[in-house]
């Protein structure tokens, strides 16, 4: 890889944009192929760019064999798990994309993820069953390919797959109208429309030409003939999503039990396409003069919400057609009713000071659901560093994000 870098380095020009990133924060190769460790992941979904700059390490047969060697069962999996992984770990590209659904996925909607991968309805996903989102998210990515690059999106292929093209396809190909508007939904729509039989055919042809990985050998054991079940299957989604939500909200806490409301508003405007946040940030220090503080639990609570965000919009969107605006007491009872999460009232307060730009005390579908959104799309967009000034004054006189 080293020897022919600059002709790797041409290569992103060709990738899209979460091609990009997965590159930018993968450190290590094997045969060719790139892979995050568990570090590189938690750095990718909780930074704006890589703390130092990435040389892809060639792994041998032998060190990729030991770390694969220790990695946990699945009933041993915590919400530390990566952590304690940290550089002792390989996650390949489609697996990046399968973490990333994960941390926007609503609790409820485990199941029905579960049950996507379980193709053949016994209860349990097997190793052939988990590895056919490998064909499911290439097929995805190469409807966004352009002509006459073929050979260049061949070397990016093998880099971030491991393997070629194939021209046999196990989805049936459809119009371009009903092509799914997310990876998530492409899981989705892709498993219910194939057969079991041609996704287990193409499975196998897949495992073959691909090495183990930390995922593989965590979820179905080093010798890949173990099942996963929908509890183990649950726990590591919870799981992930806590770890991934402790790492953001300790790099703020500076150790104590609480962040600060403007740190809150930082993490909830990071990955937005808000250009000028300063209106937002200067609000809520005018209507919040004195810090009480957001804490971790009132932190997760609403991030719990945030991936419920389609069934809150439906209410929301009620209030918008009758063109009516909501209060706080309106905006925690419609939480609880379309989510099942319970919000409290300082973190509640704490939301409308950011939003309600015109202070009027009322928050309308556009100062909240369209950002929120884009909050959601974490990792699968490009994102815009932030800075942090230590005045208010230059956080009113400055953006916080460049495009």
């Amino acid at each position: 890889v080293t020897e022919n870098r600059s002709d790797l380095e041409d290569l992103h020009l060709y990738a899209t944009p979460r091609e990009q990133r997965f590159r930018r924060f993968a450190s290590l190769e094997f045969e060719g192929q790139l892979y995050m460790t568990p570090y590189d992941f938690i750095q990718a979904v909780t930074s704006d760019e890589p703390k130092h700059a990435k040389k892809w390490r060639s792994l041998s047969k032998q060190e990729l064999n030991q770390i694969l060697m220790e990695t946990p069962p699945v009933w041993k999996g915590s919400s530390k798990l990566f952590r304690n992984l940290n550089e002792k770990g390989v996650i390949s590209y489609t697996e990046y994309l399968f973490l990333l659904c994960i941390l926007t996925k609503p609790h409820a909607g485990f199941r029905i993820a579960f049950n996507m991968f379980d193709t053949d309805g016994n209860e349990m996903v097997d190793k052939k069953e988990f590895l056919v989102l490998q064909e499911i998210f290439r097929k995805k990515n190469e409807k966004r390919e352009k002509r006459g690059d073929e050979e260049k999106r061949a070397m990016l292929h093998l880099q971030l797959y491991g393997y070629h093209t194939s021209t046999n396809s196990v989805l049936k190909t459809e119009g371009e109208d009903l092509v799914p508007r997310s990876y998530w939904d492409t899981l989705r729509r892709s498993t219910s429309q194939a057969l079991f039989s041609d996704l287990a055919e193409r499975a196998d042809d897949i495992s073959s030409s691909l090495s183990d990985t930390t995922l593989l050998v965590h979820f179905f054991g080093k010798k890949g003939k173990a099942e996963l079940n929908f509890e183990d299957f649950y726990r590591f989604m919870d799981n992930l999503q806590t770890e991934v939500l402790e790492i953001e909200f300790l790099s703020y806490s500076n150790g104590m039990n609480t962040i600060s409301e403007e740190d809150f508003a930082h993490i909830l405007l990071r990955y937005t396409n808000v250009e000028n946040t300063s209106s937002y940030l200067e609000n809520m220090r005018c209507s919040i003069p004195e810090e009480k503080g957001i804490t971790f639990e009132e932190f997760r609570s609403f991030f719990q919400f945030l991936n419920n965000l389609e069934d809150f919009a439906i209410a929301m969107q009620m209030y918008n057609f009758a063109s009516r605006s909501i209060g706080q007491d309106e905006f925690k009872r419609a939480v609880y009713v379309a989510t099942g999460v319970k919000l409290s009232p300082h973190l509640v307060n704490t939301v409308f000071k950011i939003f309600d730009v015109d202070r009027d005390d009322q928050l309308s579908y556009k100062e909240f659901i369209g950002i929120m959104k884009d909050r959601l799309n974490r990792g699968f967009r490009g994102y815009k560093p932030i800075q942090r000034y230590t005045t208010f004054k230059s956080c009113v006189r400055k953006e916080l994000y460049s495009r």
